[in-house]
């Protein structure tokens, strides 16, 4: 089969991007309006960038007639974000709040998504993820234009929170204990639970991996989080 993607609708391009291009990790990301309110939404088009700086990005496509997503709004408007990664014991609470909203109303109110507050940002992160990542916005690239349009958003990883009961006896992120979850096409998602390991060629001589980092405990004065859907 050939597939012209020049002679395609954008949905049906959409379509078959996320049906081939899986699986693809899920950022829910928190932000916060002018006015306070907690924003909460799932991105599947996300990735890492580099570790010098750290740097990820996620992208919010328009919405189907054309209108900018609540969550680069809120970035464009204050710089700031948290992405939290859902486990699937999150799963429903997470495709739940892929809703579109009102502008304004919080996600974490209307699902009743816990909330906590971060450390180096203002927007909330969600308090049970295994994995929260706050953030200030680097750049932020348009890609085309009108409906099924989207922004590439960069942020710099400022500071992670990681639950304790995630990490294995050396320290590090256990992947069983993090039940990640990916998205697939259409309404299909993915465990993390099968995998297998293959040793890099290029680092037969390196020796073994480095330890994870240092930890800092949270600095003794944050910035003050308003409540979810706080004005």
């Amino acid at each position: 089969m050939f597939l012209d993607f020049a002679a395609m609708e954008p949905r049906q391009a959409y379509q078959w991007m996320v049906s081939a291009i899986v699986p693809r990790p899920i950022a829910w990301v928190s932000t916060l309006s002018p006015d306070g309110r907690a924003n909460l939404a799932p991105f599947s088009f996300f990735q890492g960038v580099t570790c010098n700086p750290p740097t990820l990005l996620f992208i919010p496509a328009n919405t189907r007639d054309g209108r900018k997503k609540d969550t680069l709004r809120n970035i464009e408007a204050n710089g700031e974000f948290v992405v939290s990664l859902p486990s699937f014991a999150q799963a429903e609470q997470m495709n739940a709040t892929a809703a579109l909203l009102p502008y304004g109303e919080s996600e974490f109110e209307a699902f009743g998504v816990a909330a906590a507050p971060s450390q180096r940002v203002k927007p909330p992160r969600v308090a049970e993820s295994g994995v929260a990542f706050e953030c200030t916005c680097l750049q932020i690239v348009p890609v085309g234009e009108g409906p099924f349009a989207a922004n590439v958003v960069f942020g710099r990883i400022l500071c992670a929170h990681v639950r304790d009961d995630i990490l294995g006896a050396d320290g590090a992120i256990d992947p069983a204990r993090q039940d990640a979850i990916g998205r697939m096409g259409g309404e299909s998602y993915t465990r993390t639970r099968e995998r297998f390991a293959l040793a890099r060629p290029d680092r037969a001589n390196l020796g073994p991996p480095l330890p994870p980092g240092p930890v800092a405990p949270p600095p003794a004065s944050a910035p003050s989080v308003p409540a979810p859907g706080a004005a």
